[in-house]
């Protein structure tokens, strides 16, 4: 079955290798097969995003203020707080969605005041979506797939008649697809239609569609909303292991506390649009300017128990 031409995003992709990919492994022993693999990120390494002073308004509110962050190569980089905090909002200027007032994004040392949607590709990003964004009619291979489609060089007539440089393109899409879809053990479900899978399986598809590309910098925008207290745990492995196997970068914004301080390398929280503190998360747990507008946690609970 050919995989369609639905392009979703810009990705650069690079050939995958068979054996970066775990083998059988289930989603609970992904995390110690990737921390076995995974190499140490240098504290002093070049970000590979980084925001600068970066403002946000609409209207006359400030969804951001004077926001900086670092992100440094292969760590997962949390960005947590309320709702109505500006963690969306910080999300769609570094993917180019909006452009800020005032500030700069660098990715990998290029300067951008708006990073440009059309060269996401080029640049190595990806993302999922707080609601899903599926064809909720094409088939779990035709989704995934479909964040490989930017890179068709086939013209409009080589498609139609499936000649010319059409069917290579087509077999190794399908190639790097089943990889993907393999390593997220999502091999049983290829064929069917993506609309008819559970909610936690369609969550799983669209992260295989934001990795086929084997992007460097992956940004996930709630992935585990809306999941059971298990699927949040199995997708959380699922995420740690791609970032290990596959070297790249995630930025995360999630609402459960207790998933971002086990997954997550550093976090941020937002406030009203501010950043109001920045650390591992033994101390971004332990802050006390995150327990009042957050975690809400009394200030004489030392340990943090709770959070």
């Amino acid at each position: 079955m050919p995989i369609s031409n639905h392009a979703f995003g810009a990705v650069e992709a690079s050939v995958y290798a068979p054996e970066i990919f775990a083998q059988g492994l289930p989603a609970a022993q992904l995390q110690d097969h990737g921390d076995r693999l995974r190499q140490p990120t240098a504290e002093d390494a070049a970000p590979l995003l980084d925001l600068e002073g970066i403002g946000l308004s609409f209207g006359g509110v400030v969804a951001l203020a004077d926001v900086d962050l670092s992100v440094r190569p292969g760590e997962i980089r949390a960005i947590i707080g309320p709702n109505g905090a500006g963690k969306s909002s910080l999300i769609n200027v570094i993917s180019g969605v909006y452009r800020a007032d005032r500030g700069h994004v660098r990715l990998d040392g290029a300067r951008y005041a708006q990073v440009p949607t059309q060269r996401l590709a080029r640049l190595g990003v990806a993302r999922t979506f707080q609601n899903l964004a599926l064809f909720k009619g094409l088939s779990v291979l035709d989704n995934v797939g479909s964040g490989l489609a930017y890179r068709t060089r086939s013209n409009f007539a080589e498609q139609i008649l499936g000649i010319g440089r059409t069917r290579r393109e087509q077999q190794q899409q399908r190639g790097r697809a089943d990889q993907v879809l393999e390593f997220l053990h999502l091999t049983d479900v290829r064929d069917r239609l993506a609309g008819t899978l559970p909610y936690g399986l369609q969550k799983r598809v669209e992260l295989a569609r934001a990795l086929v590309a084997e992007p460097r910098l992956l940004l996930l925008d709630e992935p585990m909303a809306g999941m059971t207290a298990g699927e949040k745990s199995e997708m959380a492995a699922y995420v740690r292991a791609a970032r290990d196997r596959f070297a790249t970068t995630v930025v995360l914004i999630e609402h459960d506390v207790g998933v971002v301080m086990g997954l997550s390398d550093r976090v941020a929280v937002l406030d009203y649009g501010r950043k109001i503190a920045d650390g591992t998360p033994d101390e971004v747990r332990n802050d006390q300017r995150v327990i009042d507008a957050y975690l809400g946690v009394a200030s004489d609970n030392e340990d943090g128990a709770g959070i």
